[in-house]
């Protein structure tokens, strides 16, 4: 394949020619089964920061990795380059790590039976033709945006439009190969406030398929000056147990760790909270969490996992009830049960919503925190226990009094889902996981 190959579905065929020719040599120098992985991407990126040219990079990557089988031993390797050569080499390091690693009964491609075999195309690809001066006007407008939105708006810490287009193709010695060609654009403004000599720094963002669909610069500029001014005067609050409201964007986060605690290699590994849970209810019984894998222009839509078995829609929360782990085929082998198409991870995560927006949900609240942002990693997987630094806004009689900083929020992951009051209908469009801001019954907020 030419270095200068365009990146877009016009690249599919000769990277589908690449994947079989890795596959043939892995045959030739003895593996008994392997899979293979392609990927090209190239893309373009431009930041502006105090009415200045910070950066404009170009990038382009391509390269392939491979896992093969010799028997139940495996070997992986991986390589930039795309030559004869390379791939020869790169099979047999992969072969030399496979003849020195344990046997493993669980270990080897899915049945053949289950690869996907109709790949639907999920038009995931919008190239967006945008040169680096046009990149550059969007960013500084979006600045100039958020400057001019507030005059506590001292300062700005970088503006960033990101162009993405990426191919990537997957296959093994059963014969399946499949691929896709992607797109992934994006607006980011980081603004500084400044009033009575304190600091804050806060951002907004859009993310789309389709860099036409953007959020306009000048919303995302206004939205991110907002953020920043809004957390002025912000202190801690004494340490209290009080109701807590996840904004949407992070509230994607706390399904994210659902979905680490109910996946394959924590539980096979006996290092989830949720493992054995399958069966139990563990969230209220109006809420249902569920995958959609086949949505057009979706960010996480893909027609085959990857191990290639074909995706498809189903729960893993039906009722409250946990009705599903996230398997691939290594991991539902290690624990005796069907992969369940999830290698690599979820495709386009719905959870319930109701009818009220973050305004209602504040409301029903009455006093407690809205927590906009969290720092720190605090949540131990073993034993669902929940710690993380936090700042937002103290809520009373159902509305914002004065901005929170310098807190930690705790409690247990288990006790967390069950006391979900409700979720809002201001659902995160931007992120694999959609869900809107969640009301929880009752957390410690730590403070002064």
């Amino acid at each position: 394949m030419s270095a200068a190959q365009s990146v877009g579905p016009q690249a599919l065929p000769a990277l589908q020619e690449q994947v079989e020719q890795i596959v043939a040599e892995a045959k030739r120098q003895g593996a008994s089964a392997c899979e293979v992985a392609v990927s090209l991407e190239q893309g373009l990126s431009t930041s502006v920061r105090q009415r200045e040219v910070e950066t404009v990079e170009f990038n382009r990557d391509q390269g392939f990795g491979i896992t093969l089988y010799v028997g139940q031993r495996k070997g992986s390797a991986s390589t930039s380059a795309s030559g004869p050569e390379a791939i020869r080499e790169t099979v047999a390091a992969a072969l030399a790590i496979a003849k020195h690693t344990s046997e493993d009964e669980a270990s080897g491609l899915a049945d053949a039976s289950l690869m996907a075999k109709d790949l639907q195309d999920f038009d995931l690809f919008h190239a967006w033709d945008i040169t680096p001066e046009q990149a550059i006007e969007q960013a500084l407008a979006c600045e100039a945006a958020a400057f001019a939105a507030d005059s506590r708006i001292k300062n700005a810490d970088g503006t960033t439009l990101s162009t993405h287009q990426g191919c990537r193709v997957y296959g093994n010695s059963h014969g399946f190969i499949g691929g896709y060609a992607s797109t992934r654009h994006s607006l980011s403004c980081v603004m500084i406030a400044e009033a009575d000599g304190q600091m804050q720094r806060d951002y907004w963002y859009d993310v789309n398929r389709q860099g036409q669909l953007l959020a306009d610069p000048a919303s995302i500029g206004q939205r991110a000056a907002q953020r920043a001014a809004s957390r002025l005067g912000a202190r801690p609050v004494p340490t209290c147990e009080v109701p807590v409201l996840f904004s949407a964007e992070l509230a994607g986060g706390l399904f994210g760790s659902f979905l680490g605690a109910i996946s394959g290699g924590n539980l096979y590994r006996k290092s989830s909270f949720l493992e054995g849970a399958l069966g139990q209810q563990l969230f209220p019984q109006w809420l249902t969490i569920d995958e959609r894998p086949h949505l057009m222009r979706a960010m996480g839509s893909s027609a085959f996992d990857g191990d290639g078995l074909a995706t498809y829609a189903k729960p893993f929360v039906k009722d409250g009830e946990l009705v599903s782990y996230v398997l691939g085929t290594y991991s539902g082998r290690k624990l005796g049960m069907p992969s369940t198409a999830n290698a690599g991870g979820v495709h386009n995560l719905f959870v319930t919503h109701g009818d009220e927006d973050q305004a209602a949900l504040l409301r029903r609240m009455g006093r407690g925190l809205l927590v906009t942002e969290l720092m720190g990693h605090g949540l131990n997987m073993v034993t669902g226990d929940y710690s993380r630094g936090a700042a937002g806004f103290w809520v009373e009689n159902g509305e914002i009094q004065f901005a929170v900083q310098e807190v930690t929020i705790a409690g247990n992951l288990r006790d967390m889902f069950k006391q979900i009051i409700a979720v809002g209908n201001d659902l995160e469009l931007r992120s694999n996981i959609r869900t809107g801001s969640v009301l929880i019954e009752r957390m410690t907020v730590a403070g002064s």
